[in-house]
């Protein structure tokens, strides 16, 4: 490994989890499947991979290595994400209706932010933490209020949006 100042690492591992538990709350708070805890180790996690990924010695002066290292790495954290949102996708056969998209959408934006911090991308990671947030809090309330607005012009009864 190369020398990392383990204060700097830490920072990263720590925003990480904040960032993945940020969206968390808002899980917990609607009585998602996943939660604080859940998306605080997925973007932990991410984290991790990229940081023991991006600060292995082997690669010293080898720029074109490094940089197909580090791709592998988050290629294969996102690919490997998706089997942990897929499972918390329901499907009703019966009502055709599917639920908690977003929940699984939510395990996507942890990890990536996970990414952000490893590669220590702070006012991209901030940004994008507060975006996925007032999205989060606000998206659906605004959802509901198109739909209905909608059904109403339309003289159609309002169906539920989607989660």
């Amino acid at each position: 490994m190369l020398d990392y100042d383990l204060a700097d690492v830490a920072l990263r591992m720590m925003a990480a989890m904040a960032a993945g538990m940020a969206i968390g709350l808002n899980r917990d708070l609607k009585g998602k499947p996943l939660g604080m805890r859940t998306l605080g180790l997925v973007a932990l996690s991410s984290a991790l991979v990229c940081i023991i990924t991006s600060s292995l010695d082997i690669f010293t002066g080898h720029p074109d290595a490094m940089s197909r290292v580090v791709q592998g790495a988050v290629q294969g954290v996102l690919a490997g994400i998706g089997f942990l949102g897929a499972g918390v996708i329901l499907r009703d056969r019966g009502q055709g209706e599917v639920h908690n998209l977003t929940t699984a959408a939510t395990v996507w934006i942890a990890a990536v932010l996970g990414i952000a911090c490893a590669f220590a991308t702070w006012r991209i990671m901030l940004l994008s933490a507060a975006l996925a947030v007032v999205l989060l809090v606000l998206g659906g309330p605004l959802e509901r209020w198109i739909v209905r607005k909608h059904a109403a012009m339309t003289d159609k009864p309002p169906s539920s949006p989607p989660d």
